[in-house]
């Protein structure tokens, strides 16, 4: 089976494949040059390196929209993650585009996200513009985790198509594959449409106050509108041999996202939590930066690189306890 394995795979991207679509084997290779897999695909094998990736992981600790929260039914960095892959992967089925290679995409592409959301993004950019006049994005530092910083500063190996992916799924580039432009466009699709559920569920919005000319088009919940957007996404694409939306269905679903962010990433119940997170970056930040004694050194970078890996990858809870260690005084016991 081990022996035969490439000529069965390859004759299925044949039959199942449609003529646009990133064949198993024809990879632009890696990195590194290493031995193939008798048993897995590049992407295949890629798939896996990251599922079990420290950084994948972690992702279960890291927020998506509410910080730190408390219920057990709010969307994380991770949940995220799998919810925007499996609506990828339905996508790319129907297109007879590559799957294992937009799970891959999907899988890595929020790994170089650092605690609390966009706003601790925000935070770390801000200040490593301030100190050091870098900039912080959370696309290129997921490609750092899987290029450099995973397996203690060898990286993942990926294949080159999967690194494109993750580095392009946000931001102006376009993807080079077809694949890494579904992931690009359903994490829009998908962030939007939990985090409207969330804030339901938070009490920071109620149903009737979503905008009526998207809700009446794409639906009145989160399941119908996803539907309704994935099959607008997939008529339109086969149509036009590209990943696209229909213009009234991508209208739609941008007043959305610009609802979200006035009435819900910015609303009043949320400001103060989240200026409160982005405190909490920014003090890690300039401590460690004063005082990197304990910071980690992979590969010899130098100290804003070191400090922006070793911020970036905390989870939300290490942040904290990390933030009360450096600044809440301990209490006196008696011996």
């Amino acid at each position: 089976m081990a022996e035969r394995f490439r000529e069965l795979i390859e004759a299925a991207d044949e039959a199942r494949l449609g003529p646009l679509a990133v064949r198993s084997y024809a990879t632009r290779g890696r990195q590194r040059d290493e031995d193939p897999c008798s048993l897995r695909s590049p992407f295949q094998r890629d798939r896996d390196r990251i599922v079990h990736s420290k950084a994948f992981r972690r992702l279960k600790h890291k927020t998506q929209v509410f910080v730190a929260p408390e219920g057990d039914h709010y969307r994380t960095r991770l949940t995220h993650t799998l919810e925007a892959v499996g609506i990828s992967r339905s996508v790319a089925r129907a297109l007879r585009l590559n799957e294992d290679l937009t799970e891959a995409i999907g899988l890595g592409h929020d790994l170089g996200h650092p605690p609390f959301g966009h706003a601790g993004e925000q935070a770390l950019d801000e200040a490593l513009q301030a100190r050091f006049g870098r900039r912080f994005r959370h696309n290129e530092h997921s490609l750092r985790v899987v290029d450099v910083i995973e397996r203690d500063g060898q990286g993942l190996n990926l294949t080159h198509e999967v690194r494109d992916g993750i580095l392009t799924h946000t931001g102006p580039a376009v993807p080079a594959t077809l694949e890494g432009r579904i992931v690009k466009l359903v994490d829009r699709v998908a962030y939007i449409n939990h985090d409207i559920d969330d804030a339901i569920r938070a009490g920071v919005l109620r149903t009737d106050e979503l905008p009526s000319g998207p809700v009446d088009l794409l639906g009145s919940s989160g399941s119908q509108r996803i539907d309704s957007l994935v099959h607008d996404l997939v008529e339109e694409s086969d149509r036009a041999g590209d990943i696209r939306q229909s213009p009234r269905m991508g209208e739609a679903m941008l007043e959305l996202r610009t609802f979200l962010f006035a009435n819900v990433y910015d609303a009043r119940a949320l400001r103060a939590e989240t200026a409160k997170a982005m405190g909490v970056v920014r003090s890690l930040f300039t401590s460690l930066c004063d005082d990197p004694a304990g910071v980690p050194d992979l590969r010899g970078d130098d100290l804003p690189t070191r400090v922006t890996d070793h911020l970036a990858g905390m989870t939300d809870r290490f942040a904290i306890r990390r933030y009360g260690e450096l600044h809440v005084p301990s209490a006196w016991r008696e011996p």
